[in-house]
């Protein structure tokens, strides 16, 4: 019977492949007998595979009998059947890694042709483009972020580390951050490669240097700086281990800069549900009462504000409150004189939470233009709070007040160094002053000059010069240093001392004077010449009719600052006013149209610093004056001119050299009007 079934299944298959290459619907009738025809074995229950059923060898468990239903069919040869040659081939199989690999090799060309083209829109500047496509020949075009299987380990740091960078004061929107995606095509890829490095370029030149170039926001701004090259931010980035920490190697590490940072995250995020203290109104000056008592409906309210334990229904502005609001001016640099003027009330409020963070966003772009090595020991000046600090080996040595220039003569932002001090200076009138302020005085009275003990001479060419000796009167005082820069300032000792007792103080015509410059000059030169025992009593000894040069045998840098936000020495956030509207002009800058190219330097028109030929009426001239070797054109240059004296000396104590008389920076140029 057996045999019987075997023969039928045999002479069933063959009729079947031959019904196959005939008619289909000979086929579908010949299938069902066949179907019908052909005993089919009961589906069996098969036990599903399980992680402990797989061995060491990976090889899975021979079932056994009782796991089926049905036993086997016994096993028989398939006849022999040749089958059509279209059937015979079948399209090749492209594996996913073959695929990948096609990828990447075209991505490598598409970065090729991408870079060797007329243009490529990513990058802020063609020279980075330039340096962008020797630095992927160098590496025969191999991507450096992106690969066909999404993002490399620097691509992914690269990304998340410019996703961060609002925390640096910088906006994430103008860094572009492509989209990685596993499985896109080589052209996408290629595409998001040279965009990413476009936006590390820029980000690496805007950290170092600035998002918004110093000369845009005004012309007496000027630091030397060390703009990274394209083509060393890449080689920098390749051969980096630590994307993240090379990226943010390119921004300030000064303590100052970290301090800021860390309050612009404290001040984003406070959270906005508490509610703001009531402010304390603006009002007429609070004093407190030698022989009338000062009453105001906005004591208890200042009290409460500064801590002070309530008095049911007293206004009075009484000695505690007055000492508790000379402490808060004090803290604040303010003027510490008690009284409750509306400088101190606005200080009192504080401001919004947003126009905080402005503020110190503005400064913290300040600190980018700065150089990144101010050195251990050297000198920092910040306008807006109005005082000096020397630091020595990397720690604050001494403070004192200063005097800054008006608004409308700022005292210049500037690196330098200092080289030497003047005791006994001569102050040599700078052409602003002399062709703006006292030729026209000279005008309407000829004498004037000489009675305030000036000596006024005209050179060979009708150029005016004037000068005033040393002395007790000098608008120099007694002592000067000297840094040479472009806009020929420096700091001074003053013979007008009364302005140190005001706030703000801001009444020069650009230098800076200094409240105590003979401890400032003891201070400085026991850092430069420790042993030759300059103190303050040897220095006033200096003190007469000549001008005495102390040259130093190595500069101590002088940096100018801008900080209108800052941490003091307690840690607490400071903020002062923008007496130059500086911070006004930085922000106008990174919110308006000039945005897109705030990063680019600009020419700015420099001051005509000639002195023209003028026509003195009788009797202006100083006894005997004649051609003037300083303003005539003696040899020296003009900082020399403007400080010099022929009647110079030097200390006795040692033999030193010539004082630098290059600013830092560069070569000199004209500047802005500047003076005493």
């Amino acid at each position: 019977m057996g045999k019987f079934r075997f023969d039928r299944l045999l002479t069933g298959t063959a009729l079947a492949l031959v019904f196959a290459l005939g008619t289909p619907a000979m086929a579908e009738e010949s299938q069902k007998d066949i179907d019908a025809a052909v005993p089919m074995p009961a589906p069996a229950e098969l036990k599903q595979i399980t992680p402990a059923d797989v061995g060491n060898t990976g090889s899975v468990p021979a079932m056994k009998s009782s796991e089926t239903s049905a036993p086997a069919a016994p096993r028989a040869e398939a006849p022999k059947v040749e089958l059509p040659k279209a059937a015979e081939t079948k399209p090749a199989e492209v594996k996913p890694a073959d695929t990948a690999a096609a990828v990447d090799t075209v991505m490598g060309d598409k970065i090729r042709d991408a870079l060797s083209g007329k243009s490529t829109r990513a990058f802020a500047k063609a020279s980075d483009k330039s340096a962008a496509d020797a630095f992927y020949s160098a590496r025969k075009n191999a991507p450096m972020w992106v690969t066909s299987a999404g993002p490399t380990e620097k691509g992914k740091a690269a990304v998340a580390y410019l996703m961060s960078i609002a925390d640096e004061g910088l906006d994430p929107a103008d860094y572009p951050i492509p989209s990685f995606k596993a499985g896109q095509s080589a052209d996408d890829l290629a595409d998001a490669e040279i965009k990413l490095t476009a936006s590390v370029i820029s980000f690496a030149r805007h950290a170092q240097v600035g998002r918004v170039a110093f000369s845009r926001v005004s012309g007496d701004i000027f630091y030397q700086q060390d703009v990274p090259e394209a083509s060393d931010i890449l080689a920098k980035v390749a051969d980096s281990k630590e994307v993240a920490k090379t990226l943010n190697g390119f921004n300030p590490q000064h303590k100052q800069y970290q301090a800021l940072k860390a309050q612009l995250a404290k001040v984003r995020g406070i959270k906005t549900e508490a509610p703001a203290p009531v402010k304390i109104s603006e009002g007429p000056t609070l004093k407190v009462g030698a022989k009338t008592p000062t009453t105001d409906a906005r004591v208890p309210q200042l009290r409460e504000r500064l801590g002070l334990p309530a008095k049911a229904g007293d206004t009075t502005y009484d000695k505690q409150l007055s000492e508790a609001v000379a402490k808060f001016q004090k803290d604040r640099s303010l003027n510490a004189d008690g009284n409750l003027g509306n400088a101190t009330v606005a200080a009192l409020n504080g401001m919004k939470r947003e126009k905080t963070a402005d503020i110190i966003i503005a400064n913290m772009e300040r600190w980018r233009w700065l150089p990144r090595d101010l050195g251990k020991s050297h000198v920092i000046l910040n306008i807006p709070d109005f005082t000096l600090r020397v630091i020595r080996d990397g720690q604050l040595y001494w403070t004192t007040k200063v005097v800054v220039g008006k608004p409308h003569t700022p005292t210049p932002l500037l690196s330098a160094s200092m080289s030497y001090i003047t005791v006994n200076p001569t102050w040599n009138v700078p052409p602003s002053i002399v062709y703006g302020e006292y030729v026209p005085a000279i005008q309407q009275d000829p004498t004037v000059m000489q009675r305030m003990g000036f000596k006024v001479t005209q050179n060979q060419d009708g150029s005016v010069h004037i000068a005033q000796p040393p002395g007790d009167g000098n608008a120099l005082g007694r002592v000067r240093f000297n840094f040479p820069n472009k806009f020929l300032v420096y700091q001074h000792d003053t013979n007008e001392k009364y302005y140190f007792a005001r706030y703000p103080r801001a009444y020069s015509h650009g230098c800076m004077r200094v409240e105590d410059p003979v401890k400032y000059a003891e201070v400085i030169l026991s850092m430069v010449l420790p042993n030759e025992g300059y103190t303050q009593d040897r220095i006033r000894k200096m003190y007469g009719p000549n001008e005495v040069d102390i040259k130093f045998p190595s500069n101590i840098p002088v940096h100018i600052t801008y900080q209108t936000a800052f941490v003091d020495d307690h840690g607490q956030l400071q903020i002062r006013d923008d007496v130059y509207k500086r911070d006004e002009r930085t922000l106008a800058i990174l919110r308006g149209e000039e945005r897109r190219i705030a990063d680019v330097a600009m020419d700015r028109p420099q001051p005509n610093y000639s002195r023209p030929a003028v026509t003195l009426p009788s009797g202006a001239l100083t006894a005997g004056g004649g051609y003037n070797a300083y303003a005539g054109g003696g040899g020296g240059g003009f900082f020399e001119m403007l400080f010099g004296n022929n009647n110079r000396q030097q200390p006795q104590a040692q033999a030193q050299s010539q004082p630098t008389r290059q600013a830092r920076g560069g070569p000199r140029s004209p500047a802005p009007p500047v003076s005493w």
